[in-house]
């Protein structure tokens, strides 16, 4: 009799397992604190309590998110928008679902000595950007500010700047692309005093585009199903990303245990998910139009290489987080 009910019960679980939804996230970078929320959620079982089987898929230099959607290998991504809303332009259907994170973390850090007071003494600088989609927000800017990126006196070299902050450090740029979570903290630890440096924020200088949304392809919203199974992962991550702002210092330990390389120390990834708080702060998931708004127009203020060429319609959807926050 015992030995029958162990089977039935190894039975139901199995069968309960066997029931659990699939969903594969793909992060826009390796394993860290940026994307605590979803690590989070995994480690609390809140995805669990939602029937959800969600696999954590790890990014890095040589993965473009919207490539591996467009492959099938995802179900959803996560991407900045002016990378998402190039695709969409280019054919790739993407469309926004959920937006955790309510304010850029993108600045440029500069070398004070070099006499950098605002955007116009970019002029005959150097300027470390990053590829890959992450250079659209400068070239919307620098188009808006009238500076040219092909170089010269009255315009700014552009230095394809690698996932570091070698370029500043090693004086071969003026100024690089840093995130106030991770590439400023590595330039601190390098030994600069901040008294040497002067960072400009495009949060403050009115560029600033969205950043860390999650993106589905536009057909599979047509699938009831998968429309439930993203309502479910969205309101699961959101419980994540809210119980990481509470408890950031355990939230970088949950990131910890998950980072497969062991190339991320403790101190680092605290001092990140005390900066991501503070960009996910304010957010419950669900898009504002006005910071939709205000992406879009930065992107088409490109002059005559805009990032995108007219508006996009259907790029988002308030659907998933209407019925998740509800």
């Amino acid at each position: 009799m015992k030995k029958l009910l162990m089977t039935v019960a190894f039975a139901i679980s199995a069968t309960a397992a066997a029931a659990q939804d699939e969903v594969r996230l793909q992060l826009q970078w390796v394993t860290q604190a940026q994307f605590a929320g979803y690590y989070v959620a995994l480690d609390k079982g809140f995805y669990e309590e939602e029937n959800l089987d969600v696999t954590i898929l790890s990014g890095g230099p040589d993965i473009a998110p919207p490539q591996v959607l467009a492959g099938g290998g995802a179900d959803v991504m996560l991407n900045w928008m002016p990378s998402a809303l190039a695709a969409r332009e280019k054919g790739l259907p993407v469309v926004n679902i959920a937006q955790p994170f309510k304010t850029s973390g993108l600045m440029l850090t500069c070398w004070k000595d070099t006499g950098i007071t605002s955007p116009q003494d970019f002029r005959g600088k150097t300027i470390g950007v990053w590829f890959f989609g992450n250079e659209y927000p400068f070239l919307s800017w620098m188009s808006q500010e009238g500076i040219p990126t092909e170089g010269g006196e009255d315009g700014v070299t552009v230095l394809k700047q690698g996932f570091n902050v070698d370029p500043l450090l090693q004086r071969q740029a003026d100024c690089i692309s840093t995130m106030t979570y991770n590439e400023y903290g590595q330039v601190l630890d390098a030994g600069v005093g901040e008294d040497e440096l002067i960072t400009f924020k495009y949060e403050e200088q009115g560029v600033a585009t969205l950043e860390d949304g999650m993106y589905v392809l536009e057909e599979n919203l047509e699938d009831p199903a998968f429309v439930d199974k993203m309502v479910r992962f969205v309101r699961a991550s959101m419980r994540g990303w809210k119980y990481a702002e509470e408890n950031p210092d355990e939230a970088a330990e949950i990131v910890l245990e998950n980072d497969a390389t062991g190339a991320q120390t403790e101190a680092h990834q605290k001092r990140m998910m005390g900066e991501i708080a503070k960009l996910t702060a304010g957010s419950n998931g669900a898009l504002d139009p006005a910071d939709f708004d205000r992406t879009v127009q930065t992107l088409l203020a490109g002059g005559s290489d805009p990032v995108i060429t007219k508006a996009p319609e259907g790029a988002w959807t308030s659907a998933i987080t209407d019925a998740a926050l509800n």
